[in-house]
């Protein structure tokens, strides 16, 4: 006949002198009289932690749900390990467990791209800043050399005329920011387009830049804090 142990109920042999499962003394009589009074085992059912535990770890991206999917699945598999097979539920445990560590083990990642993206998104604008104000200063030196070679024509308000400029610079966008020449005046009879005003602002506000840029004849390049380009060239002030 068959004895368990009278702590967890776990199935013992004859020579057992502790139970294997809990670790209790075991004596044949107490085995023996457990095993003819023990009511019969009726239909396993699933251990409530188990599934929690894969719950939790099905929200594992969540910090304290990764940490319950771990505890739970540990104490689940205890659990139903000291049973004795009235207890099921190691998959769904075991499952828990997998997600809620692999929760814990991509965290760090998300805590430093957390942090890292929003302090690359700053480089790359002022990146962005750099070149604009560089492309301004360019369009400057390429209107004067244009004026020189034009002086029936003066200043151009193409952007395509400049030779100087490359031709990244020439479609109007560079970096993250648009280029526009505008303002372009005559003087005196013969003397051509004796101004010109040129405008960088970002293409996309607080991703691509932030600030504008704009200068003219004079070679003042001009700054706007707000990025616009029509409060740049109103008040914009001295870079």
């Amino acid at each position: 006949m068959a004895s368990f142990c009278a702590g967890c109920g776990s199935s013992v042999s004859a020579d057992d002198k502790f139970c294997r499962v809990c670790g209790r003394e075991v004596s044949p009589g107490a085995a023996t009289m457990f095993a003819s009074s023990a009511p019969p085992v009726g239909p396993a059912e699933t251990s409530g932690k188990a599934v929690a535990s894969l719950i939790c770890g099905l929200l594992f991206v969540i910090l304290p749900f990764a940490i319950a999917a771990v505890i739970f699945g540990h104490l689940s598999l205890s659990e139903i390990r000291k049973s004795a097979g009235r207890l099921t539920g190691n998959g769904l445990a075991t499952a828990g467990l997998v997600l809620g560590y692999a929760g814990l083990s991509i965290m760090p990642v998300l805590i430093i791209a957390a942090i890292a993206i929003p302090n690359l998104l700053r480089a790359r604008m002022a990146a962005n800043e750099s070149s604009a104000v560089a492309a301004v200063r360019t369009v400057n030196i390429a209107e004067s050399v244009y004026s020189q070679s034009h002086p029936a024509a003066g200043y151009t308000c193409a952007l395509s005329d400049l030779e100087q400029v490359d031709s990244t610079l020439r479609s109007g966008r560079k970096s993250g920011y648009v280029f526009e020449l505008t303002g372009c005046s005559a003087g005196a009879e013969g003397t051509g387009n004796v101004s010109y005003r040129v405008v960088a602002y970002p293409a996309a506000a607080n991703q691509t830049g932030v600030r504008a840029f704009c200068s003219d004849e004079s070679n003042v390049i001009r700054v706007d804090s707000s990025g616009s380009a029509q409060g740049c060239m109103a008040s914009g002030s001295p870079l």
